[in-house]
């Protein structure tokens, strides 16, 4: 009897390989989303993090898993997508193996319980996807047995390595940089299990500008930042409030601030800043889109993981950007990051 040794090839060497073949993907058109971790900590959110610890909590994969972390903190998974009740991936080996990962959607019956048990107890989806959720809350959606995360009986694994294994190390390292994917797009989670994250919000706390009229802001916020001494009349229910309606006169008006003094050039300045960084406000007036991301990605000269760090994002989800027609959904934070990086190269964003 004999036996057929494969050569041994370098990690590096390995990496180099799968990195051509991947090159020629990008050349053809084909989005690729590697997994990039940076130290030895695959997941650092809760979403992330209770993936992980799901994962790791069944004894069907407790041999395995340790070579996939290995190879997602390596590099070795050149590109992961997750889409509805899938994931597809490709993973460095001693070749470049095809990784496919089915996942039932989560039962309609678990999902009715897991919204009424959530019911009132979730104020926005900011809260939700970062995972700023009340001891209850997070023991619901995180049930061993039914809360969000799925059970080994409804996943379904393919590598096309020759491992006999149903859980090889490729498909182990696929099924960590999903917990670290989800560190900075939690809402794939939802997407994977075939549900909408919307139906457990209870209600949005960005009011529309349509909605305002009537509405008020606390005193004391602009106290604390502008050192405003709001006078009080007396009256409960008047008392520490500024009408938002009189906030948006002021800041639309145009105002002479030169010849303004004291106090009421604070207050005009105070309001004035709660406008231009109002989260509904930026979202108004700005529209990204994935060709102005690239645009002005190469106008500044900068690769798409140093254009991630000046933007503070993943790369992935710069390579996203690109790829995606039409307007971009972001954070206002990021958005006043792109503004004023194009501002340095005279690119402004669609008003």
């Amino acid at each position: 009897m004999s036996f057929y040794w494969r050569p041994y090839v370098p990690v590096a060497q390995k990496r180099a390989n799968a990195m051509r073949k991947i090159g020629k993907m990008r050349k053809k058109g084909v989005v690729i989303q590697p997994i990039e971790i940076e130290g030895r900590t695959i997941a650092k959110s809760f979403w992330g993090k209770t993936w992980c610890d799901h994962l790791e909590s069944f004894s069907d994969y407790e041999n395995r898993l340790p070579r996939g972390r290995t190879y997602v903190r390596n590099g070795s998974v050149c590109h992961l997508e997750i889409k509805k009740g899938q994931i597809e991936a490709m993973v460095s080996g001693s070749e470049l193996y095809n990784v496919s990962i089915d996942i039932k959607p989560l039962q309609s019956s678990l999902w009715k319980v897991i919204k009424q048990q959530c019911s009132g107890k979730i104020g926005s989806m900011l809260e939700l996807l970062n995972g700023r959720l009340s001891d209850h809350v997070m023991a619901i959606v995180t049930d061993r047995a039914k809360g969000l995360m799925p059970q080994p009986g409804e996943i379904k694994l393919r590598c096309s390595c020759p491992d006999w294994a149903d859980m090889c190390k490729h498909v182990a390292a696929v099924m960590y940089g999903v917990g670290s994917r989800l560190d900075n797009i939690p809402e794939l989670l939802f997407k994977l299990r075939g549900v909408d994250a919307g139906e457990l919000i209870s209600a949005d706390i960005v009011l529309p500008d349509t909605a305002l009229a009537g509405k008020t802001i606390a005193a004391d916020q602009i106290s604390d930042i502008f050192g405003i001494d709001m006078a009080n009349d007396g009256n409960a229910d008047q008392k520490n409030i500024i009408p938002v309606e009189t906030k948006k006169i002021l800041h639309r008006t145009p105002i002479d601030i030169k010849s303004t003094s004291g106090k009421k050039k604070k207050i005009i300045k105070a309001v004035a800043f709660i406008q231009k960084t109002s989260p509904a406000a930026d979202k108004q007036k700005l529209h990204f889109t994935g060709k102005w991301v690239a645009t002005i990605r190469r106008q500044l000269k900068l690769t798409v993981p140093q254009f991630a760090k000046r933007v503070a994002v993943s790369t992935t989800l710069v390579y996203k950007w690109e790829k995606t027609p039409g307007d971009l959904k972001m954070q206002s934070q990021t958005m006043r990051k792109l503004a004023s990086l194009s501002s340095s190269c005279r690119i402004i964003a669609e008003v």
